[in-house]
């Protein structure tokens, strides 16, 4: 076959606070031909994510920050359109790591075969992708059980949605925020939440004892910052919190103060563990075959906000910061060329 071009995001400066446009260059690269036990394959769907804001900072963190005029990376589902390796054919649906361009050269370890019979393969990237893995990892990490009342800040996002849904199939009474009317809705009657309410219309505490006058068994935290001190507060004795996220956060350019009433950590007898999905992975069989079946019976919904072209990448991922996504932002890689 010819050699491959491939269209391709690449970070060319690091963002200072809130990313923008600039920060960012469509660029366009050719591929080599394919060696002995490398496959090639077009991507179809690729996942913009807040935690990708991490690594477009300077500096260590849990994974290795982003270079600059190099292309960045996230997790994509593709078909593969030629294999020099035994373990993929052509026509093969694989997910990876290497999103944020159009075609990309990898060998078989680098890739994850899944099936074509589920549709749209963007679900890959949403309930049964890392992002289901994720929610389902944190109710287990702090062993969500039936009769739990569990409260989910940024509810109507990737992960809140998948978490508050599976949290229903476990038997607790969920409560979750979101930051509009429509995203409210889309939690109650959607994805089955007990009781939702916008964070901007008044006190988050207020409402939450509203709510649940009795407190809460457990906080699955996306967000950090004011909600977080109010779960604090509504927080039963020997409550649960998961430490999943932080996206208010994630644009300071100083770090935010930590909450003012951490001391009901003691008093309260709390128990706080931070989340990292790539802990799991070895449990990746077994949560494929729960949620897979869930989400084949119907009992489990993949909310996602599609947006089309590679060339609307950048803006999807900054989108993110302006709660423009209800689930999964996904980006589809319609690509008007043919491979062949």
């Amino acid at each position: 076959m010819p050699k491959t071009s491939s269209r391709e995001i690449r970070l060319v400066s690091r963002p200072k606070g809130i990313p923008t446009a600039a920060n960012f260059v469509l660029a366009e690269a050719e591929l080599p031909s394919l060696s002995d036990q490398q496959v090639l394959v077009r991507n179809l769907y690729m996942s913009v994510d807040p935690y990708m804001r991490g690594r477009m900072n300077e500096g260590k963190s849990y994974v290795p920050p982003f270079e600059l005029d190099k292309v960045l990376e996230g997790g994509a589902v593709g078909e593969v359109v030629e294999s020099r390796a035994k373990e993929f054919k052509v026509g093969d649906a694989v997910t990876s790591n290497f999103g944020w361009r159009e075609y990309f050269i990898a060998s078989p370890k680098e890739l994850h075969l899944v099936s074509r019979e589920i549709q749209p393969l963007s679900v890959y990237l949403g309930v049964l992708g890392m992002t289901g893995m994720t929610a389902w990892a944190g109710l287990n990490l702090v062993e969500v059980k039936a009769g739990d009342v569990i409260f989910i800040s940024g509810a109507a996002g990737a992960v809140g949605n998948v978490a508050g849904q599976l949290a229903k199939l476990r038997g607790c009474r969920v409560i979750g925020t979101a930051g509009t009317m429509g995203k409210v809705q889309v939690l109650k009657e959607e994805c089955g939440f007990d009781v939702a309410f916008d964070y901007k219309t008044g006190s988050v505490l207020e409402q939450l004892n509203l709510e649940a006058p009795d407190g809460i068994d457990v906080y699955f935290d996306n967000v950090g910052g004011k909600t977080l001190e109010a779960a604090l507060s509504a927080m039963r004795v020997h409550g649960r919190i998961i430490s999943c996220g932080f996206i208010t956060g994630y644009n300071a350019e100083k770090p935010s103060p930590g909450p003012s009433n951490l001391s009901n950590m003691i008093t309260k007898r709390l128990t706080m563990r931070g989340l990292l999905v790539r802990d799991w992975l070895d449990r990746r069989n077994e949560f494929e075959k729960e949620v897979g079946e869930y989400f084949r019976t119907g009992k489990l919904r993949n909310q996602e906000t599609v947006v089309k072209g590679i060339d609307q990448a950048v803006g999807a991922f900054l989108g993110l910061f302006e709660g423009k996504n209800v689930g999964k932002m996904v980006v589809e890689l319609a690509l008007s060329r043919s491979y062949s």
